[in-house]
């Protein structure tokens, strides 16, 4: 069994469990601490597999995708994480699963792909690390790659206030408003054959790229940015 198909499995009881109970906290203390308010649900699917992909301006944004949804939510994760038994058993618990960065990690890809084909949504940030200031400039093509290799819709979200609440380089999350918007499902092309056109994937960039910066403009709004 490969090193990531091991490391993403976290589907035992005690896991799920975990999962559950960290999630609950984590909404508790965003409502709480953050004020935070989440319009858009009703684009959120409700059974299958999508691609959750949000703006990333703070490590706080990992928190905040994984309480939106009602639903067991996968994340990629940098591989350090899993240096330790303990370790990787707790990120693993809470949805991830390691990417090596800096390199092309195509069984991390390919992991991506099987997780949405095994119907789990699955976060991916587009921008590829956190950013900073109101615009959503490059992007990184690999969320439309994934949705066409998988065959699924991608939903976009806006965050607004998650950089003020924790900055870029800072260890004191404040309590700031924070607020996310989700925009309509992103739909792409089924494939003919297993081959990605690359123009496809540029379209489908394209309009993630302007859909992410709408929907980022509205929650910047509404948080008081």
């Amino acid at each position: 069994m490969s090193k990531v198909r091991t490391k993403v499995a976290g589907k035992g009881p005690m896991s799920l469990a975990f999962y559950w109970f960290a999630s609950g906290l984590c909404r508790i203390f965003a409502r709480l601490y953050w004020r935070m308010s989440v319009e858009g649900r009703e684009h959120v699917p409700s059974s299958g597999a999508f691609i959750l992909a949000p703006v990333h301006r703070s490590n706080i944004d990992t928190i905040i995708s994984g309480t939106i949804l009602k639903r067991r939510v996968r994340f990629m994760g940098k591989d350090s994480l899993w240096k330790t038994r303990a370790g990787g058993w707790l990120v693993t618990a809470l949805g991830a699963f390691p990417v090596s960065r800096g390199t092309a990690d195509r069984e991390a890809l390919q992991r991506c792909v099987e997780i949405l084909e095994g119907g789990e949504p699955l976060v991916v940030y587009p921008e590829g690390q956190r950013r900073s200031g109101p615009l959503v400039e490059d992007i990184y093509d690999g969320a439309a790659y994934i949705a066409l290799r998988a065959g699924v819709p991608i939903v976009p979200i806006g965050i607004g206030g998650s950089e003020r609440a924790m900055p870029k380089g800072k260890r004191f999350i404040y309590p700031v408003k924070v607020h996310a918007v989700i925009g309509p499902p992103i739909e792409v092309k089924p494939l003919e054959g297993n081959r990605v056109p690359r123009t496809e994937v540029r379209e489908v960039s394209a309009v993630l790229k302007d859909e992410l910066q709408r929907l980022f403009d509205i929650a910047q709004v509404r948080a008081g940015v």
